[in-house]
């Protein structure tokens, strides 16, 4: 099979976040089953218009608006195409192929209101209600699928869900910090809340470390001085691994999460969440075992849930146990064959 993977950025871009990740998980692991998989993405300053990383071959084309233009000329030439619509404007391949799947990580009809000015929020979430109109959808929640039917119209039996994984060779227990310490990871914008992290930190005992680049960065580096916190900035991964395993309390602000990554990222490396209910986090948190959800922007909440977890030294190595169990459910293998299997409904 010649599958094509259609998304804004590779996995080299300078941008390039969960929804990279998940694609280049699962694409490497196809190859090995014997998929040739192509991976469509924007030209990048620097970088090749062509190459092979782990047997995916990278084509780099246009630009974040030409790269939809381009999209379907490219879908054409192959079997099968997944358009991975993690920036909420799909790339309309299913006018061209009939073996057209959208991948869904979260539907963006309220979070543009956030990022984008009042006509452009409008447009976008007009334009991504457009993936209606693919005849097969994969959604990465529970929840994402519950907001593709229920927000944009889909019809719930094209929508096939499969969980995003964990390579658990990486991400595992470690060595937790000789201080109480809570971490923040993310890109910094405005729907992911980050400054609600710093007022946590205003009301709880322990230290606040954050990650993450992104629009609010000048001001994150700015008021976490308040909490005499830390801000990192952008981390490799195996230090980002070393954060999350050093962290005794990993805490999730966001709007909106398709599927929470920084979660089982987390829980993989011993460390519960505490999160606002809102997208999958609820689906993915079992109170009192991997973490515990509270109401959204209850940020007093927040910090006596927080407060409560340090302050009990039993509760809080139980919960770093639990966590990790919790995480064994997801596996980048397992979620690689949920894959393979539905695309094989699509051989010629």
């Amino acid at each position: 099979m010649n599958l094509l993977v259609v998304n804004h950025r590779d996995l080299k871009h300078p941008k390039s976040g969960g929804a990279e990740q998940v694609i280049y998980e699962i694409s490497r692991r196809l190859v090995r089953k014997g998929i040739n998989v192509t991976w469509l993405a924007e030209e990048v300053n620097g970088l090749p218009r062509e190459e092979e990383i782990e047997g995916i071959k990278i084509l780099r084309k246009g630009n974040p608006l030409t790269l939809h233009f381009k999209a379907p000329s490219e879908a054409r030439k192959y079997e099968v195409v997944i358009d991975s619509v993690a920036h909420a404007v799909p790339f309309y391949s299913y006018l061209v192929n009939k073996n057209s799947i959208a991948l869904i990580h979260h539907v963006h009809q309220d979070v543009v209101k956030y990022e984008l000015n009042p006509l452009m929020a409008r447009v976008v979430a007009l334009l991504e209600r457009n993936v209606k109109n693919y005849e097969n959808l994969i959604a990465v929640s529970n929840t994402t699928k519950r907001d593709l039917v229920e927000r944009v119209g889909v019809r719930e039996e094209r929508i096939k869900v499969i969980y995003n994984g964990i390579d658990h060779n990486l991400y595992k227990p470690g060595k937790k910090a000789e201080e109480p310490t809570i971490l923040w990871i993310g890109r910094l914008k405005k729907y992911k809340n980050p400054l609600d992290a710093i007022e946590i930190a205003k009301r709880v005992k322990a230290k606040l470390i954050m990650v993450g680049g992104g629009d609010l960065e000048d001001e994150v580096s700015r008021k976490i001085k308040e909490v005499n916190g830390k801000y990192l900035g952008r981390v490799n991964e195996e230090r980002k691994i070393q954060l999350y395993q050093s962290a005794w309390i990993v805490i999730v602000t966001s709007f909106i999460e398709g599927w929470s990554m920084v979660t089982v990222e987390a829980n993989a490396c011993g460390t519960p969440v505490v999160a606002y209910n809102k997208g999958s986090l609820p689906e993915i948190i079992n109170n009192g075992v991997n973490g515990y959800v509270v109401e959204y922007k209850n940020i007093e909440g927040m910090s006596k849930i927080i407060n409560e977890l340090l302050s009990n030294e039993d509760m809080m190595k139980k919960m770093w146990k639990t966590s990790y169990e919790e995480s064994l459910k997801y596996d980048w293998d397992k979620s690689a064959d949920e894959y393979y299997k539905y695309l094989q409904n699509f051989s010629r």
